[in-house]
C-alpha cells in the first residue's frame, strides 16, 4: 500500500513538472508577441461597448463591424502619424536650409526677460548671443559639450527607433483587437470559464472589475492625455507656433506618463511672448495653463467611473504600474491594485456581499 502511494506521488510530481515545463515553454514562445497581444485585448475591451451598439445598428453583422472598426482604428493612427512625419520633415528641411543659407535668425529678447527672477540675466545673455550670432553660439556649445551632444544625438536616434517599433506594434494590436471583437462572444465565454476555475462563483465580479478598471484607465488617463494633446495642437496652430504636430506628440507622451503639459507649453509661451504682442501672448499663456490644468477636474469625472473602487486606488495603481512596467503598466498596475483592494475589503468585512 505504501509503495502504491509512493508511486502515485511520483506520478503526480512528474505530471506537475511536465505541466510547468509546458506552460513555461508556451510563455517563452509567446513572449515576443505578449505586449502586442495584451494591447490588442486592452483595445478590444475599451471598444466593446461602442462595438455592441454598432453591431445592433448594422443588423447583427459582427464580422463586418469588426472589419470597419479595424479600418477606422488604422486610419486614426496611420494618417495623423504620416501627417506628423511629413510636417516634421518639412520643418526640419526648411530649418536646415535656412541655417545653411544664413537666413536663420532668432528675434532679440526684450528687456523684460532680463528682469525675470533667478534665470533672467543668464537666459537674456544666451538669448542675445543666439540672436546676434547663432552659429558662434552653437560652435562654442559644441566645443564645450561635445560629449553631451553626441550622447543627446544617440539618445534621439534610440528614441526615434523605439517610437517606430511602438507604432508598428500598435498597428498589429489594432488588427488583433478587430479579430477579438469579431469573436467576442466566444472570447467572453472562454474568459468566464477560466475565471470560474480560478475564483469560483465570484468569476463575474472579477471580470467586471477588470473590464471596468481597464476602461476607466483608457478614459481617465489616455483619453485625457489625447484631449490635452489635441487641444494644445489647435492652440499652437492658431498662434502659428512652428511644428505643432511634433509638440502635440510630446504633450501626448507627457500626459500619458502623468507629467504636466506646462513642461512644454511653458517654454513655448516664452517663445510666443518673444514674437507676439503682449495681449495675444497673454491669451496664449492663459489657454496653455487651462489645458495643462484640465486633467485636475477631468480625472475625477472619468477615472474610477464604472467601478466600485476609489479613484485614488486606480490612479495610484496606474502610475505605480507605469513606473514599474512602462505604459502597459498603466493597466496592469490599476487592475492588480483594484483587485487587491477588493480582496482586502472583503477580508476586512468578512462578508461575501462586500465583493
Amino acid at each position: 500500500m505504501k509503495n502504491l502511494n509512493d508511486n502515485r506521488s511520483i506520478e503526480l510530481l512528474i505530471r506537475i513538472g511536465f505541466l510547468i515545463l509546458l506552460v513555461a515553454a508556451s510563455l517563452m514562445i509567446l513572449a515576443p508577441f505578449m505586449i502586442i497581444l495584451i494591447w490588442g485585448v486592452i483595445i478590444a475591451v475599451a471598444q466593446f461597448p461602442l462595438f455592441k451598439r454598432a453591431v445592433n445598428a448594422l443588423g447583427d453583422r459582427k464580422k463586418l463591424t469588426a472589419v470597419l472598426f479595424t479600418l477606422a482604428g488604422l486610419i486614426v493612427i496611420i494618417i495623423p502619424s504620416l501627417m506628423l512625419a511629413e510636417s516634421s520633415a518639412y520643418g526640419y528641411q526648411n530649418l536646415l536650409k535656412a541655417f545653411e543659407e544664413g537666413r536663420l535668425t532668432i528675434p532679440p529678447p526684450t528687456e523684460d526677460v532680463n528682469e525675470w527672477p533667478l534665470i533672467g540675466e543668464s537666459f537674456y545673455n544666451i538669448w542675445a548671443h543666439a540672436s546676434n550670432n547663432l552659429l558662434e553660439l552653437l560652435s562654442e556649445y559644441n566645443g564645450q559639450h561635445s560629449e553631451q551632444v553626441r550622447e543627446s544625438i544617440a539618445w534621439l536616434l534610440k528614441t526615434l527607433a523605439s517610437i517606430s517599433i511602438t507604432f508598428l506594434q500598435f498597428i498589429i494590436s489594432i488588427i488583433i483587437a478587430g479579430a477579438l471583437l469579431a469573436k467576442a462572444d466566444m472570447g467572453a465565454e472562454t474568459t468566464k470559464e477560466f475565471a470560474k476555475r480560478l475564483v469560483g462563483d465570484k468569476a463575474e465580479d472579477f471580470i467586471s472589475l477588470t473590464i471596468g478598471t481597464i476602461r476607466s484607465v483608457v478614459h481617465g488617463i489616455l483619453g485625457i492625455a489625447l484631449f490635452q494633446a489635441l487641444a494644445s495642437a489647435v492652440l499652437l496652430i492658431i498662434f502659428n507656433v512652428p511644428l505643432p504636430g511634433l509638440w502635440a506628440l510630446f504633450m501626448l507622451i507627457l500626459g500619458t506618463v502623468q507629467l504636466p503639459q506646462l513642461l512644454i507649453l511653458g517654454p513655448i509661451s516664452i517663445y510666443v511672448f518673444s514674437v507676439l504682442d503682449t495681449v495675444p501672448a497673454t491669451v496664449f499663456t492663459v489657454f496653455a495653463v487651462l489645458i495643462s490644468m484640465s486633467d485636475s477636474f477631468l480625472k475625477p469625472l472619468f477615472l474610477g467611473r464604472g467601478v466600485d473602487i476609489p479613484m485614488l486606488v486606480v490612479l495610484l495603481g496606474a502610475i505605480g504600474g507605469m513606473l514599474a512596467f512602462g505604459v502597459l503598466g498603466l493597466f496592469v498596475g490599476a487592475v492588480v491594485l483594484a483587485v487587491s483592494y477588493k480582496l482586502m475589503m472583503a477580508w476586512l468585512h468578512a462578508d461575501n456581499s462586500t465583493f
